[in-house]
């Protein structure tokens, strides 16, 4: 056989087998309770605790990387505030390191674009990047407005906003390649105190969660405006598009319900009740079903979005708030 050859089919059957391990891996969720300061590795399937990790204090985000082998958690804090982003290993179900902030506070919103975690730091009214290679910050950028608690960021990393609460404003980062190259904002005026915020699949849209307003404004990304009001009637918590793109689910209060939106026609088409006061949400990749955080009482759901129904919930500690999902 022909040595080039040979090697062509070692490198094939490596290659095949890494899909299939990695097809096969099983699914992993992570939920961070506030109060109890730590990251809980759930079963999704079961419905089943498998471990916990001691975290910075008043955690309130985590997102998986790329390829699942890491999660991030923000360190928001709590009285005093948080200035760390907790590493986590999956596998092992461990903390793999703390890492410092230094001056930049309050991290919030975070997302996994390209290998690297963009986040808010709301103290510092900026975003910025943490590269978990080098293990360190290696850009900022401030947004010039108050209260920037939450990002959505394009897939390409040309496009960032980030939901600022005490401007009742959205600040959109635009670049011609990855940050920081060519940069320009924009400051979107919204309805009253936006936080919540999701990007469409396809980028073209951008939709915000007003808390006094108890609605959504939804933002053109061509023109950088306001184009719709969707009136929920109470505050969303989350906005969080499916994976198709066709739905925006919505947590809301005081209604403790999640309230589905047809992400075309901008009209009510579900609302499902739920069992205590919904926070955090994620999708299984179908976008069949929601797993969601609550409280009073404290729990995480299994939601079907396609009958309405609660197929399952797990009790995970106190006052459950940022969930990720993967491999589901």
């Amino acid at each position: 056989m022909n040595l080039r050859y040979f090697i062509l089919l070692l490198f094939l059957f490596a290659l095949g087998n890494g899909s299939a391990a990695a097809q096969t891996a099983s699914p992993i969720m992570i939920v961070l309770n506030k109060a109890d300061n730590d990251a809980v590795f759930v079963d999704p399937v079961a419905m089943k605790v498998l471990g916990k990790v001691a975290v910075g204090t008043g955690p309130h985000e985590v997102v998986f990387s790329e390829d699942g082998r890491l999660a991030f958690a923000v360190n928001y804090g709590a009285q005093t505030p948080g200035n760390s982003i907790s590493v986590l290993d999956v596998a092992a179900r461990k903390e793999l390191r703390r890492v410092d902030l230094g001056p930049l506070m309050r991290p919030h919103g975070i997302q996994v674009i390209g290998g690297k975690a963009y986040f808010t730091a709301e103290t510092n009214r900026a975003i910025a990047r943490y590269d978990p290679e080098a293990n360190k910050v290696d850009w900022i950028m401030g947004t010039g407005q108050n209260g920037s608690h939450m990002i959505a960021g394009s897939r390409d990393q040309r496009r960032f906003y980030t939901a600022n609460i005490g401007s009742d404003t959205v600040t959109a980062f635009m670049f011609q390649n990855v940050p920081p190259a060519g940069s320009q904002i924009v400051q979107i005026p919204t309805g009253r105190q936006p936080e919540a915020i999701d990007m469409s699949p396809d980028g073209k849209e951008v939709w915000v969660g007003l808390n006094q307003d108890g609605g959504i404004d939804v933002i053109d990304t061509a023109t950088n405006k306001v184009v719709r009001r969707v009136d929920l009637g109470g505050r969303p918590y989350r906005v969080r598009f499916t994976p198709d793109g066709k739905y925006v689910v919505n947590p809301t209060w005081p209604s403790n319900e999640l309230i589905i939106v047809d992400a075309a026609t901008k009209e009510i088409v579900k609302r499902i009740k739920m069992e205590s006061v919904p926070f955090g949400i994620d999708f299984t990749r179908d976008g069949k079903y929601a797993f969601v955080t609550a409280i009073k009482p404290d729990l995480v759901y299994k939601v079907n979005l396609e009958t309405g129904t609660i197929e399952g919930s797990v009790e995970t500690g106190n006052q459950p708030d940022g969930i990720a999902l993967f491999g589901m």
